[in-house]
């Protein structure tokens, strides 16, 4: 029996696996579905919905009598198709966790990406990328992205929007516990990334793509000749200021305390930069330039006086570090002190400096260097061929 799920929200086609793996718009309950053997019109409060022979149809909410006991089952055996041990499971659906099912699922593991609460990854929020291979023109950051997901389900691999809860790798299979239910795997890629520490403004956020940046290495040659500002005062902050000063006219760099926390060589850089004006005890209040969709200026102000200014600027760079996500595995993995996972030969996990076999780290979760989105597809890339490897090893 073919069975076919028609979501009236989107008006979009589903099977029962893509049901399963969490892929329906919203939520469904027992009253939201109804067998039918014939082609008919399934209500709900006035709202019709044309099912196919023998299909399931999923309304937008009310009690229905349609509902049967095959209805139910089905309905029942969603959450029981959850606990089917996939042979492997990837975390994280940015260019390091879409390399990896491209690749997985050309050696038919049929892997299942959860694509966490950053769907995409950085590229997501990315605008023209003009150094990833292949692109002579560039491409947007979101549509390379797209373009990856569909490379991987064209070889088999499937999409889940959830994210992991906790897991535990004690014992095999693997067993991760998510928003979306419990999934068991034989193999692991953790491809997470690290997020951008951001201010947190409205302005900023909504200028993210358009002036507002947290690479400087992505995105500063779309600056030449221009003004522009770096928010922080350590390391990264210096290092982002100094790299800028290739192509902008002038940084001014921004923090918020009175003294900056950089080491001293990278201090000193920065200060004797012709090109770098330092200014401290200021944070930034505002972003201008939202209506125009592109910024303007900064809204400063003295921590100390209160005293308001404005900063003429067309860019402006966060570098006030990353989070690397990955709490979830303390206590499993080895972690170093600033959270990213510590990795033998790029992808292999350890705990307690011993590896854990089937479980592999790629991507910005354990690379705190180069951040870049082709470092992170080879790692990707990696970590898939190891999974590969050590299921066959284990009579896959």
């Amino acid at each position: 029996m073919s069975l076919v799920a028609v979501c009236q929200l989107e008006r979009r086609v589903f099977n029962l696996s893509d049901l399963a793996l969490g892929q329906q718009p919203q939520s469904v309950d027992k009253s939201q579905i109804c067998h039918v053997e014939h082609l008919t019109y399934c209500s709900r409060r006035g709202t019709a919905s044309l099912v196919r022979p023998h299909g399931f149809v999923v309304g937008r909410g009310g009690s229905s009598p349609l509902l049967g006991q095959l209805g139910l089952a089905v309905y029942n055996l969603l959450g029981n198709l959850m606990t089917e041990t996939r042979d492997t499971v990837i975390l994280g659906s940015g260019c390091a966790g879409l390399t990896a099912a491209i690749y997985s699922a050309r050696a038919n593991l049929k892997p299942l990406v959860l694509e966490g609460h950053e769907p995409g990854g950085q590229l997501s929020i990315t605008s023209l990328v003009e150094n990833f291979p292949g692109w002579p023109d560039g491409i947007q950051g979101p549509e390379l992205i797209e373009n990856m997901k569909k490379q991987a389900e064209r070889f088999g691999a499937t999409y889940q929007l959830a994210h992991l809860d906790r897991v535990e790798l004690g014992a095999h299979p693997f067993r991760l516990h998510t928003s979306a239910g419990e999934i068991l795997t034989r193999t692991l890629i953790i491809a997470s990334g690290a997020s951008a520490r951001w201010l947190g403004l409205p302005s900023e956020q909504a200028l993210i793509g358009h002036g507002v940046s947290s690479c400087a290495t992505c995105d500063g040659f779309f600056f030449r000749g221009k003004e522009i500002a770096v928010v922080g005062g350590g390391d990264s902050a210096m290092e982002e200021a100094l790299f800028l000063t290739r192509f902008a006219s002038k940084v001014t760099l921004l923090h918020r305390r009175p003294i900056f926390r950089a080491s001293k060589i990278m201090l000193e850089r920065a200060m004797a930069h012709p090109n770098i004006e330092l200014r401290t005890n200021t944070v930034v209040d505002e972003v201008l330039g939202v209506e125009e969709k592109e910024v303007k200026g900064l809204r400063l102000r003295d921590v100390n006086s209160g005293a308001k200014s404005t900063l003429h600027v067309d860019g402006l760079f966060l570098g006030i570090g990353h989070e690397p996500n990955a709490k979830m595995f303390a206590g499993q993995i080895d972690l170093d002190d600033e959270g990213y996972v510590i990795t033998r030969d790029n992808i292999l996990t350890t705990h307690h400096g011993v590896l854990i076999p089937g479980v592999y780290a790629c991507g910005d979760v354990q690379d705190r260097r180069y951040r870049q989105a082709i470092t992170a597809a080879g790692t990707g890339c990696m970590a898939a061929l190891e999974a590969e490897k050590y299921l066959e090893e284990h009579g896959r």
